[in-house]
Parts: C-alpha cells; sequence; structure tokens
C-alpha cells in the first residue's frame, strides 16, 4: 500500500512540475488545488481498503437461531442427493440395529454425558463444543467472526436435511427399543421429526469441515470432533448409523454450496484473521479437554 502511493505521488508530482514551466501563477494555484483533491482522494480510497470488515447484521429466523448464508431454495436437496433409509428387512437395517445395542452400554458414562452436551444446538452452549478442538474458547466477545460462522453455517445444514427427514418420516431408535435417551426433554419434538438423516450429524460436520478451514492446523483434531458429533446422535439412542452417515454427506454438500457465496467466504477469512491473532494464546475458560478427549476415547466401535 506505501509503495502505491509513493509510486502515486511520484507520478503525480512529476507531471506538476512540468506543468509550472508552461502555465501563469494564477493557473498554478488552481492547478495545485487540483492535484491536492486527486492525492487527498486517493489517500481516501487507500484508508476504505484497510478498514477491518464488518458483517452486515443478520435477523433471526426463530429464536436464537440466525438465518443461514443460503437462500433455502439453493440448499442441497436430501431428498433428492440421498438414497431411501434402509429396508426393514435389509443387513444395513440390521447393522443400524447392532451398533445401536453397542451404543446403549454407553448409558451414564461419560461419553453418554458428552453426548447429552452435543445435543445443545442454542449458543453460546453449542460453541464450546469445538473449543477444545479448535485450541481456544470460541465466544461471541473473544471470536466474534468464527462464532457468527457457526451460527449461520448450522441453519444452512440444518435445514438442508429437512426433505428427507419430512418425506420418510423414519422412527428413531428410543421410539423401537423403549429406552432412554440423553436429551429427554427433547423428545416429544423428536418423535414426530423423521430420523432419516441426522439433522445434527449434517451441522457438526459442516462445523468440522468449515473449522478445520479456518484452522488448518487443527484440521485432524476438528474433523474427528465433527464426526464424534454425529457419534453423539447414536449414543443418544435418537439415531441410527445410515442416518448419521446420511446426515455427513448432508453437511458436506451444504459446505460445497457454501463456498460459492460472497458472504460466507469474507466470514471465512476474517474467522482466520481471528484465529491467527489468537494463535497460541487461546484461552480455555471453563473446558475440561482432558475429560472431553477420554470421553471421546470410549466409542472405538462408533
Amino acid at each position: 500500500m506505501t509503495r502505491y502511493w509513493c509510486n502515486t505521488h511520484h507520478k503525480n508530482l512529476n507531471l506538476i512540475l512540468r506543468d509550472i514551466k508552461a502555465r501563469s501563477t494564477a493557473a498554478l494555484m488552481r492547478l495545485l488545488q487540483h492535484k491536492m483533491l486527486v492525492l487527498f482522494a486517493l489517500l481516501g480510497l487507500a484508508a476504505c481498503g484497510s478498514q477491518p470488515y464488518e458483517p452486515e447484521l443478520v435477523d433471526e429466523i426463530s429464536p436464537g437461531y440466525l438465518r443461514g448464508y443460503l437462500p433455502f431454495v439453493s440448499l442441497p436437496d436430501s431428498l433428492a442427493l440421498l438414497p431411501p433409509p434402509p429396508a426393514l428387512d435389509s443387513p444395513a437395517t440390521a447393522l443400524d440395529q447392532s451398533l445401536n445395542s453397542y451404543a446403549l452400554t454407553l448409558q451414564g458414562t461419560p461419553r453418554w454425558q458428552l453426548a447429552a452436551a452435543d445435543a445443545e444446538l442454542r449458543f453460546p452452549a453449542a460453541a464450546r463444543t469445538f473449543s477444545c478442538a479448535v485450541g481456544a474458547s470460541i465466544t461471541a466477545e473473544g471470536t466474534p467472526h468464527l462464532y457468527r460462522l457457526m451460527r449461520r453455517s448450522l441453519t444452512d445444514a440444518g435445514i438442508s436435511a429437512r426433505g428427507a427427514k419430512n418425506h420418510y418420516k423414519r422412527q428413531r431408535p428410543f421410539m423401537t427399543n423403549g429406552e432412554a435417551t440423553c436429551a429427554p426433554e427433547t423428545q416429544a419434538r423428536l418423535r414426530v421429526n423423521g430420523s432419516y438423516p441426522s439433522g445434527h450429524t449434517a451441522i457438526g460436520w459442516a462445523w468440522g469441515l468449515i473449522l478445520s478451514e479456518v484452522v488448518p492446523e487443527r484440521a485432524d483434531a476438528l474433523i474427528a470432533r465433527g464426526r464424534a458429533f454425529g457419534v453423539s446422535r447414536m449414543i443418544c439412542n435418537v439415531h441410527w448409523m445410515s442416518d448419521v452417515e446420511a446426515g455427513r454427506a448432508m453437511g458436506a454438500a451444504t459446505v460445497a454450496r457454501l463456498h460459492g457465496d460472497e458472504v460466507f467466504m469474507l466470514d471465512v477469512e476474517a474467522a482466520k484473521g481471528e484465529m491467527t491473532a489468537l494463535r497460541g494464546g487461546g484461552e480455555m475458560l471453563g473446558h475440561d479437554c482432558e475429560g472431553e478427549m477420554r470421553a471421546l476415547g470410549q466409542t472405538p466401535v462408533l
């Protein structure tokens, strides 16, 4: 920026000196005034380019949930992209049931408690789920761009699953096995919300992909946490394995679409700068990251 200004300034001065030889004093004064106005305008434009990025205000589509980046019609269509859920007598359903039986053995364990925490999609609680993996507390005050990126992409990924959910209306595991879930307060709503694909998984997988782009040196930990976020839905007894796999597909499809949105890309770049500034100095307020790692280690099969 400085080199550009200096080069421009030097060229303008040369022009002025050439003009001095051919013009009267009065004409020279008018010329100098004009040149000064031009130079001040150039400096003003340069200053505009260095201003910090300020995203537009975004309204909520429902209490606590921001409008996503993409219009609904631009989101991936889960009904068109996904195959139907497994037939009741298929090997895939047998696998679903087998893995569900294993997941039920984790009830009451630290992994079960982590699954309960992962069930919460409201902010600020939802931001904490990836704080250990990202290496810093994700908060509205400390990392506003990343916080906003997560809130808006949640809406896009979550809504991407609706088409197939509403069409197939697949029953959830707790509706067939009669066992508890890790979030009993949500059961009434989940009974009328199709199991296939998993919306939570679409969101968690999208977050893992997006955050690994923002903080690439922690990509492995972030992708692993995104995967575990979906597994939590199995442990919670609210989704089958095939629901989770389909949810990951929708999360990936949503992130692919988001990369064509200019505002999303601006927010990603702003979040990158934010995390670069925090690198090595991020605080982990209220996070038991060692406990989270131990809990995540309890799911070797899933």
